[in-house]
């Protein structure tokens, strides 16, 4: 063990000097301060430099260098990459597809993202000097569109957290405000786009992995359902998990970029890149202007109660929408809860055999992954003991039925599970139905779901030993596999966004969340809503996040990022 410990050592400190000599041997160029050019390119949406390249008027060489001093500034102030790559991307930038949908733009991507020759470690010292003998799929499709590779970004180890820190790479920072997670486990991705040093990124989500970092780093996204987005060829922690759907998805620093983005995918055809991808092309969608849209909201999810400054987005957003003539309503549906007991089983079914197998002795784990794997290798008994205290004894029903399933599944348990997923999912199938489409207003149906992407915003570091179990804003669409979408709408308030002194929390997942909620500590921090359509309905969902922009905008309330 202590030869493992110390081979461990030794890898994650060659690592990280290899990125820092990386980094210093770029030329000169890369560590000058910005330049007006620099400045005046940075500001522009990828739909403007995709013309200009295509037309002459700029050169993928002068977006890649404005970018990538932008995005080693961004790594000095968060510690956000991973893999630098921008001197072959300056061969890459020569050679990029100048007629292509996305020519000579720079694209970042969540370290998991397979390239041909770079490690794709995802925080584990095993996977270090391992570089991948292909490009994936999605890069694949990503460099005949003309992009250009130049970084990846930092992840949680296991990939099961709102954190993004590990041994091998170190601690990311919110780019908003230091000592506060930018996100997991696309979290590199999210404080990269907040500070300005890409336009154009891809993580990936299980649980909320693309939503939980543009909340707490205020960004866009939309979280592709299963098999609409490219994913052959990544690597990943848990290879084989589908009890839960994991999807590959783009995120962006604007709501502009994030529909350029999508668009010039699905305009290259992915499903002829990726065997697993539909062939449903980009469709334009018109929401219905005969009748006002409905919109259920999702006002608590039954285990941690949206934290003021979280209600207090939600209802910008439901406030606005209703003074333009939209219907808001109480999502009337199947309990949220039973869907974060399900995904939470489904999820970890192996016990958290898979993800643990890469450690190297006294690797260390996410705070909040360390006792929960623990728990799932204790044996069966202890752990309904434990459950049988925490519902009699504590009086607390809502943490004993998250835990009474927290153990090793074997096949016939998971398959049962996976036929209560299904059940679930037909539940929730009503949820949709009875919207008229001619004036009139149907008795359960909504057009969309409205909610919180999480009970607070970003939350210390370490903050994920407790905030992992609070994920059930997110983890719930993952179940579903809705197409879900997350937006910033405002920042922490500290001096309106307080917690009530009559604040009781309602269960032990409640109180240990809300022990970390400062509205004083926390001001700045950006605050989102989530966006819900049906499954498949990225399009859907993205028409219904430009409503909600454009009311805010139009209302003086539009969201304002960090500055480029």
């Amino acid at each position: 063990m202590l030869f493992s410990y110390l081979q461990h050592r030794r890898i994650c400190r060659d690592k990280q000097n290899e990125r820092s000599q990386r980094i210093s041997s770029l030329p000169h160029v890369y560590h000058e301060p910005l330049t007006p050019h620099d400045i005046h390119i940075l500001s522009q949406p990828v739909s403007t430099l995709v013309s200009s390249v295509q037309t002459s008027s700029l050169s993928p060489t002068d977006i890649l260098t404005a970018y990538a001093k932008k995005a080693l500034q961004a790594h000095a102030q968060t510690n956000c990459l991973t893999e630098i790559m921008i001197a072959p991307a300056e061969n890459w930038a020569h050679t990029a597809n100048r007629s292509g949908p996305l020519a000579g733009v720079p694209v970042s991507f969540k370290d998991m993202i397979a390239l041909k020759g770079w490690d794709s470690s995802l925080g584990y010292s095993a996977f270090v000097g391992k570089p991948m003998a292909y490009d994936g799929a999605l890069v694949r499709l990503l460099r005949d569109a003309g992009a250009v590779p130049y970084v990846k970004t930092n992840v949680p180890t296991t990939l099961l957290s709102f954190e993004s820190t590990n041994d091998v790479f170190g601690v990311t920072e919110n780019p908003h405000k230091k000592g506060y997670s930018p996100g997991g486990s696309s979290g590199g991705e999210g404080a990269l786009l907040a500070f300005g040093g890409a336009r154009l990124g891809i993580g990936t989500d299980v649980a909320g992995s693309v939503r939980a970092p543009s909340h707490y780093s205020g960004v866009y996204t939309i979280k592709a359902s299963m098999y609409r987005f490219l994913k052959a060829g990544s690597a990943t922690s848990m290879p084989g998990q589908e009890g839960v759907p994991a999807t590959h998805s783009p995120m962006t620093r604007t709501l502009e970029d994030l529909e350029t983005f999508w668009r010039a995918i699905f305009q290259m055809k992915p499903w002829e890149y990726d065997y697993s991808v539909l062939n449903i092309p980009w469709r334009d969608v018109k929401l219905p202007e005969s009748r006002p849209i409905r919109f259920g909201v999702m006002w608590d999810d039954g285990v941690v109660a949206p934290t003021p400054a979280c209600l207090r987005a939600l209802k910008m957003v439901t406030s606005v929408l209703e003074k333009n003539g939209h219907e808001i309503v109480t999502l009337v549906s199947p309990s949220p809860y039973e869907g974060l007991q399900i995904a939470s089983q489904l999820l970890l079914a192996d016990g958290s055999v898979t993800a643990s197998k890469p450690f190297h002795a006294f690797e260390s784990n996410d705070a909040g992954m360390v006792p929960a794997f623990r728990a799932l290798r204790l044996p069966r008994f202890i752990m309904k003991l434990y459950s049988w205290y925490h519902r009699y004894i504590r009086r607390d029903p809502t943490y004993a039925g998250l835990i009474d399933g927290w153990y090793q599944k074997s096949v016939p348990e998971y398959w049962a599970l996976i036929a209560r997923r299904e059940d679930y999912r037909a539940r929730w199938f009503k949820v949709w139905r009875d919207v008229q489409v001619d004036g009139g207003k149907g008795d359960q149906g909504v057009d969309f779901i409205l909610t919180v992407p999480n009970g607070l915003p970003a939350v210390p570091h370490k903050g994920m030993r407790h905030g992992w179990k609070a994920c059930g804003y997110t983890f719930l669409f993952n179940l579903l596999d809705y197409s879900a979408g997350v937006m910033p709408i405002t920042h922490v308030d500290g001096a309106v966004d307080g917690l009530p002194r009559s604040f009781r929390p309602r269960n032990a997942v409640e109180r240990d969340n809300y022990r970390m909620y400062d509205a004083k500590a926390m001001d700045g921090l950006p605050v989102g809503v989530q966006v819900v359509g049906r499954r498949l309905e990225e399009e859907r969902v993205l028409e219904g996040m430009k409503l909600i922009e454009r009311l805010l905008r139009e209302s003086g309330m539009g969201y304002v990022g960090l500055p480029m």
